[in-house]
């Protein structure tokens, strides 16, 4: 007896996800096209799709499309972990790439999210964090220059900014704005992603004994990270 048509479906994609024919990232054929290609209607299809997403290994974006991805990269959004130990805890290899990092002045928009006037003096740091040498985040953070003066003097390609500013500024509170975006050319390349990949974008501010020491706008992949949220009922 053969399996039912929505079995054959989630096998062919199965196969060519594990082969490598579709690899991570990659955008698999829409409902319309699979269910022509196995002659099935499109919720049988859709069931077949709705498995493989359940088992982590598609994602869906409305009105994107439906992407191939790894067991994701996962990250708690209710609290501060350092990338690097995140990445090795998962018994992955864990690089980094250090882009820039200079001394700028605040702009308008910049000194209203540091809460500072403009013209103050910020350090900003941009970093590419990688899991296997597949790239996960982009960060781009803004530091108060006053409060963490040895910032600049820092090689943040053997230690992350997390873990330097854990150790000269405990985090007394954080604050997480998260929002769907689609890559800028800048951020395709840093990424090696291309102009469809929907994207995480985290913007987070963190205190030190009430005082806002630090802003960064944290970009990742869709198809490579999730975040996740869990709160105590009561």
């Amino acid at each position: 007896m053969s399996a039912p048509r929505y079995q054959q479906i989630k096998k062919y994609l199965c196969d060519a996800i594990k082969s490598g024919e579709y690899s991570v990232g990659y955008k698999i054929p829409t409902e319309n096209q699979l269910a022509s290609q196995f002659s099935v209607s499109r919720m049988t299809v859709n069931k077949a799709i709705r498995d493989l997403v359940q088992a982590n290994m598609l994602v869906r974006y409305a009105g994107v499309g439906t992407f191939v991805c790894d067991a994701k990269a996962e990250s708690p959004l209710a609290d501060i972990k350092d990338i690097a130990e995140e990445v090795k805890h998962r018994g992955k290899r864990y690089s980094c790439q250090q882009i820039k990092l200079k001394q700028i002045n605040a702009y308008e928009m910049l000194a209203m999210q540091m809460g500072v006037p403009i013209n103050s003096i910020i350090y900003r740091s941009v970093l590419v964090h990688f899991e296997d040498d597949i790239a996960i985040q982009l960060e781009n953070r803004y530091v108060l220059a006053k409060l963490v003066p040895d910032y600049i003097k820092q090689d943040f390609s053997t230690a992350t900014p997390h873990s330097y500013l854990s150790k000269v500024c405990p985090v007394s509170k954080i604050e997480h704005i998260v929002e769907a975006v689609l890559p800028s050319d800048k951020v395709q390349a840093l990424l090696d992603i291309d102009a469809s990949t929907p994207c995480l974008q985290v913007n987070r501010r963190t205190w030190s004994d009430d005082r806002l020491i630090s802003f960064a706008c944290l970009t990742h992949p869709g198809p490579r990270y999730k975040l996740r949220s869990i709160a105590a009922k009561g």
